[in-house]
């Protein structure tokens, strides 16, 4: 009997890999530190099995303690070097629009600034006839849309760029004064997104959000976009949640962090 028990009092490995790995993701940029009560919130795990486990990453340098919480380990920084390493950023992050995309239904981009406009580096397009016109190497004004309004409240040395030209009027919405665009600047700096409707054409919507390389540098905005008509201001804030999310994401996979955040010393 006692050699037909031990078997079954094994744990399947795979079953322990899937309890780390949601002990893992309930961690994020936003929320870098948890405690073990915050743990068994995130996972629905049992108070036991989420202190046994956590007991054993922080043994193993997968999670470091601080104070009463932990937060993931350093050691997890020397695996994710060698996976980017050789890799372009863009090539890293884009795989990601699919899915924004796919979660939303419409296109999803990435915009890099470039002088006065923002340039489309990056692009999954929505699957619906009707649909925004945007292709890669597309070039966009700076002050006229949501991923325009990121890169310049990440940016600042880019609205200086724009104080000495004028801001052309591209719709009715589009904003030309230069202390009404400062003012919406310091207000997605603040909201951490940006939300526009028609400012660049006329029915149409975006909103965008930053991701950040190590230095905590702005990379790029990343977008969703597409008519008014799918997306009226309450769809489009029905959306921010995933949106943060996809930048959230885009940041880690190359090892990047918010502006404010610090890195610990290995």
């Amino acid at each position: 009997m006692p050699k037909e028990q031990g078997p079954a009092k094994k744990q399947n490995p795979l079953l322990v890999l899937g309890k780390i790995s949601a002990i893992l993701d309930s961690f994020s940029l936003r929320q870098p530190v948890l405690t073990l009560s915050d743990l068994r919130e995130a996972t629905s795990m049992p108070a036991s099995t989420v202190q046994r486990l956590v007991a054993n990453l922080v043994e193993q340098g997968f999670l470091d303690r601080e104070g009463d919480g932990y937060r993931i380990g350093m050691k997890m920084a020397y695996w994710a070097a060698p996976a980017t390493r050789g890799k372009e950023v863009l090539d890293v992050i884009s795989p990601l629009l699919a899915e924004l995309r796919d979660g939303t239904g419409e296109t999803a981009c990435l915009f890099r600034a470039e002088a006065v406009y923002r340039v489309c580096v990056g692009i999954a397009e929505t699957r619906h006839v009707l649909r925004r016109e945007m292709h890669l190497g597309e070039l966009a004004p700076l002050h006229a849309g949501s991923a325009g309004r990121v890169l310049l409240a990440w940016k600042p040395e880019l609205m200086q760029r724009l104080v000495e030209g004028s801001l052309e009027s591209l719709t009715s919405s589009t904003i030309t004064g230069l202390d009404d665009l400062q003012a919406a600047v310091e207000a997605t700096r603040a909201d951490g997104f940006a939300i526009t409707i028609g400012e660049r054409e006329s029915g149409a919507s975006g909103l965008s959000a930053p991701v950040f390389d190590s230095a905590a540098r702005l990379v790029a905005a990343v977008t969703i976009s597409g008519p008014t008509l799918r997306m009226p201001q309450a769809v489009c804030e029905s959306w921010v949640e995933p949106l943060l999310e996809t930048a959230e994401r885009m940041t880690r996979l190359i090892g990047g962090r918010f502006p404010g955040e610090t890195h610990r010393p290995a």
